[in-house]
């Protein structure tokens, strides 16, 4: 039996629409997408990573020795059932600049921005040099245990904001400051 051209033409159509549709579903459903598995370019963390998530330049990108000091304080949290999660790392200055300016906008002035957000300039985050951690149990498991991985919080403000120092293990961690804007460092 055949069919008339016109016929044919039809089912054709119909088809090829049919299986676009496959593909286009299955691609937009795909756990192994290309957006899954390449790095978030600017920094930015998904809710829930961990310092092992090596997908995201966020983790990927941060300096080799704070990040091996954060794997091997976030495997030893782990013993005492507090699960470190990573929620800023490195940072792009793109991301810096658009946090200070988020920052500016919800606090009324640059000066109280700067108590929070550092410039493109002078924050830790864009050298890869900081990582903000969560939830609080994590924050508290580092305020007591972060000095022997060379973890130290930097800032009184910012329970969450860890930096390394190479010397804490030894000689414990330095002297927090008040806020960001006490630091020499975001003076520059």
């Amino acid at each position: 039996m055949t069919l008339p051209p016109r016929a044919r033409s039809v089912v054709l159509l119909v088809l090829v629409v049919v299986l676009l549709g496959a593909v286009g579903y299955r691609s937009l459903t795909s756990s192994s997408s290309a957006a899954d598995t390449a790095p978030i370019g600017d920094g930015e963390l998904p809710d829930g990573t961990s310092a092992f998530d090596d997908d995201h330049a966020g983790i990927t990108e941060l300096d080799p020795d704070l990040l091996r000091a954060l794997r091997r304080a976030a495997t030893d949290a782990v013993e005492d059932d507090v699960d470190i999660v990573v929620n800023s790392g490195w940072r792009s200055a793109t991301y810096q600049r658009r946090l200070l300016d988020e920052a500016v906008a919800e606090y009324g002035s640059r000066d109280e921005a700067a108590r929070w957000v550092a410039t493109p300039q002078t924050s830790p985050h864009v050298s890869g040099d900081a990582v903000d951690v969560g939830p609080t149990a994590a924050t508290s498991w580092l305020a007591r245990n972060g000095a022997r991985y060379g973890l130290c919080q930097i800032y009184d403000n910012e329970p969450w904001h860890y930096e390394l120092r190479p010397d804490a293990p030894e000689q414990g961690c330095p002297p927090r400051y008040p806020d960001p804007t006490h630091d020499p460092r975001t003076q520059r």
